[in-house]
């Protein structure tokens, strides 16, 4: 049984074992393990040509990510917090998503970008962030957020051995608060399909990341009012699998998503657009979308009040079921 944070680290061990071009590098990865341990053992077994320490600069993680991705290396680098990643941003819209299109295709970036992200663990400022929609905005990169321990292995194996970037958020409130049995068999999901982890019939649930967990509670507690609700695992906020999505709510008629980032600008925003304009005559009630709002992530006193909760999303599943 492994948590998600043990998943990762199993799926990097596998891929520093089988592909002698892949490597980690990133801030405190190599003998302390990381900060949320992710690379725990791997400096020791591995060495330090292979599980690199960097200094506390992310644009020349980043940087240096590219150059080895250039010459047919496999960099996987590591941000400490989503909250500075700005100081790389530079460096991946310029260089790591352009790489391809700016060579014809000549080179190609076969990298990875891992770092935490959201609320939930009573974190400091710059620590809580989930500002997903900013590198889904950016065209070329893949942006994938698994929500258990399973899904945290098999997609990054498919992430490290992608062809292109790879932005892999993990959601560090759930690292360790559920467990799996995993079998270390180097099996990759499909990095742009959504996963349906309940079947229903009466409205569809969309999540992804940490608020997984609540949105499952939320099915279950609509379950006992005799609502059947459709869970859909994004997984692949860019690209979307929007005909999964499309399917789903022409069969169920209603929607609504979940997100902890802010309102405005977010992929909650950008799938609401998608059904608005593909599945309007399906629809039987306006599309719902329960977020954290439009404002800095509060300290930690206050975060359990930003952050959606199962009862909100109760709450507006009842209001969207009331349209006939």
């Amino acid at each position: 049984m492994l948590t998600l944070v043990e998943s990762v680290n199993m799926a990097l061990d596998h891929e520093l074992d089988q592909d002698p071009e892949v490597v980690l590098l990133g801030q405190d990865i190599g003998k302390s393990g990381g900060v949320f341990r992710a690379t725990a053992g791997l400096f020791a077994k591995h060495g330090k040509d292979r599980v690199l320490d960097t200094p506390l600069a992310e644009s020349s993680i980043v940087g240096v990510s590219v150059g080895m991705a250039s010459q047919g290396m496999r960099p996987v680098a590591e941000i400490q917090f989503m909250g500075f990643i700005f100081p790389a941003f530079n460096q991946i819209v310029t260089a790591v998503a352009r790489m391809r299109n700016r060579t014809r295709g000549r080179i190609t970036l076969p990298m990875v970008i891992r770092m935490p992200y959201g609320g939930g663990i009573h974190a400091p400022e710059h620590h809580s962030e989930s500002t997903e929609a900013l590198l889904a905005h950016i065209p070329g990169l893949k942006v994938v957020i698994p929500s258990n321990p399973g899904r945290a292995y098999g997609l990054l194996l498919a992430a490290i051995r992608d062809p292109d970037p790879v932005i892999f958020l993990e959601p560090k409130r759930v690292y360790r608060t559920e467990k799996q049995d995993i079998d270390n068999d180097g099996e990759a999901y499909p990095l742009e399909s959504c996963f349906i982890d309940r079947e229903g019939s009466d409205i569809t649930l969309i999540s992804w990341g940490a608020m997984m967990r609540e949105t499952l509670q939320a099915a279950t507690q609509m379950e006992s009012e005799g609502v059947s609700c459709e869970v859909i695992d994004l997984v692949t906020i860019s690209p979307i699998d929007v005909s999964t999505i499309l399917e789903s709510v022409e069969k169920t008629g209603r929607c609504v998503i979940i997100q902890e980032a802010p309102r405005a600008g977010g992929i909650a925003s950008e799938i609401a657009a998608e059904l608005s304009e593909k599945a309007l005559l399906s629809l039987l009630a306006p599309i719902g979308r329960v977020t954290g709002y439009d404002t800095v992530m509060p300290y930690y006193r206050a975060e359990h009040r930003y952050m959606p909760n199962t009862q909100r999303i109760v709450d507006e599943i009842r209001k969207t079921m009331e349209f006939q």
